[in-house]
């Protein structure tokens, strides 16, 4: 009986062949004659085909009330805000689809940054200083 029961799930879910049907409706009704087997297999063939297609609605829909729910935009927002951006750069004078439309000013080179040792050199220097001057007072006393 288990098995009877999970081959009417999986004709619900699966794509039911005509030959698989075919089957299980003899296994169904083992004693019923070729014209019945054969409509129930028809029968089971289209039940399957209906219920396939509400579990798919099924899942569509909660996949896409599951991203409504995390936020995330539709295509349909997408493509409007694409829209609006593009209509927005027009009306700026911006970029259309990825290109400038001003000319860009020439580039100019980047101003020289002081490198580590030329930062450091002036405070070193700074500090050797009174070490300097120490010493010269020390040895001018004695």
């Amino acid at each position: 009986m288990f098995e009877d029961v999970r081959k009417y799930i999986e004709a619900a879910v699966e794509t039911l062949s005509p030959a698989n049907a075919q089957r299980l409706a003899k296994s169904m009704a083992p004693d019923a004659a070729k014209d019945q087997v054969s409509k129930v297999a028809q029968d089971l063939v289209e039940w399957s085909q209906r219920n396939r297609e509400r579990l798919r609605a099924f899942v569509a829909r909660e996949v896409k009330d599951q991203l409504s729910a995390m936020g995330v935009a539709t295509r349909t927002e997408v493509e409007a805000l694409k829209k609006r951006v593009r209509d927005l750069e027009r009306s700026a004078g911006g970029t259309v689809a990825g290109k400038s439309t001003a000319k860009s000013p020439a580039k100019r080179p980047a101003a020289k940054r002081p490198t580590a040792r030329s930062r450091t050199q002036p405070a070193r220097a700074a500090a050797k200083k009174p070490a300097r001057a120490v010493a010269k007072r020390t040895s001018s006393k004695g």
